[in-house]
């Protein structure tokens, strides 16, 4: 059962499986490859492999079907839940550092999304 509560996003959040490489910021070679599960203009929910804690700085590469090069931006450990024991965690991330290029094309990508999402299915 999903969340019952008051809807506290401030955009639209789209289910969607985009590739993300991930990094501790301040650590240099433990980059990681996963997918987003969903996201939106603030931030995104990622499957990791390991648990993060809450205010941690994540570098953050993705890529986006309106965009041929990744997108770089830093993000901020909002939680980090185990779903399988010592082996996936969902974590959510706040986008912290992110220039308006980069920003403008998350946006079209959320809204291609949620347009798709809306329109009837014959």
């Amino acid at each position: 059962m999903g969340y019952q509560g008051v809807e506290r996003r401030k955009s639209d959040r789209i289910r969607a499986n985009f590739i993300v490489s991930y990094r501790v910021l301040d650590e240099i070679n433990n980059t990681d490859i996963t997918q987003t599960k969903n996201m939106s203009l603030g931030g995104m929910l990622l499957t990791t492999s390991r648990k993060f804690e809450s205010g941690m700085h994540l570098a953050i590469e993705i890529r986006l079907p309106f965009e041929r090069n990744p997108i770089m931006m830093i993000g901020k450990v909002i939680e980090s839940t185990e779903i399988t024991k010592d082996l996936i965690y969902d974590t959510r991330l706040e986008f912290l550092a992110i220039d308006e290029n980069h920003r403008s094309i998350i946006s079209k990508t959320v809204g291609y999304y949620v347009n798709k999402d809306k329109k009837p299915t014959s």
